[in-house]
C-alpha cells in the first residue's frame, strides 16, 4: 500500500485495533471502529482521500441550522458513512453525525406481544435510516442527501455519541 495513505490512516486513528490483510481496523479520534480510520480513495478524484469530518454532530448541526433557516422549518439531520459489519458480509451506511432526535430507541422493559419484558432491544434508528438512504442515493450516484419523511422521532441534541459502544462491552476491543 502507498505508504502516504498509511500515515493518513494513522493521523486519523486514536489507535489500532487490528491489522490483517492489508486491512488496518482503528479506532478513529471519535471513537468509531472501523476499516483504515475511515479514509475513503472512493468517489473521489485519484490522487486525492476523502477523511470523516473532525466533528460529525457538529456538522450535523450546522447543516440543521442552515436549513432550518432556508426552509422555515425544523429538521432532523444525519451524516452518514459506509461501514463494514463483523459477523455479515456487505457494507451499509451508519450515523457519524446526528442532529435533532435521539439515534437510539430503547424497549428495555417494554413487553412483547406474549407479554416477556424486552432485555435487549435498544434499536439504532439513526443507523437504520442512514441505511435506508443509501440505496436512494446511491453509492457512486453522488447524490449528497436523501429525504425521508412522515417518522415520529424523539428530540434530542445528544449526537451520535450515544451509538459509540462502551469498550467495555466491545467484544472487537
Amino acid at each position: 500500500r502507498d505508504p502516504r495513505l498509511i500515515e493518513v490512516i494513522l493521523r486519523e486513528s486514536r489507535r489500532i485495533v487490528r491489522m490483517d490483510r492489508g486491512v488496518l481496523v482503528t479506532e478513529t479520534r471519535h471513537g468509531w471502529v472501523c476499516a483504515n480510520a475511515g479514509v475513503d480513495q472512493s468517489n473521489v478524484d485519484a490522487d486525492m482521500v476523502a477523511l470523516l469530518p473532525e466533528d460529525s454532530d457538529r456538522s450535523a448541526r450546522q447543516i440543521r441550522e442552515k436549513l432550518r433557516t432556508l426552509i422555515g422549518g425544523d429538521v432532523h439531520v444525519i451524516i452518514a458513512d459506509t461501514f463494514g459489519r463483523p459477523w455479515r458480509e456487505g457494507l451499509v451506511n451508519i450515523a457519524i453525525g446526528v442532529a435533532g432526535f435521539a439515534p437510539l430507541k430503547s424497549y428495555l422493559g417494554d413487553r412483547d406481544p406474549a407479554g416477556r419484558p424486552l432485555q435487549a432491544t435498544i434499536l439504532a434508528i439513526a443507523d437504520e435510516l442512514a441505511g435506508a438512504a443509501e440505496p436512494v442515493m446511491g453509492k457512486v450516484d453522488r447524490i449528497p442527501a436523501g429525504l425521508v419523511g412522515g417518522l415520529p422521532l424523539a428530540a434530542s441534541e445528544e449526537g451520535s455519541k450515544a451509538l459509540l459502544r462502551d469498550p467495555a462491552r466491545d467484544l472487537f476491543r
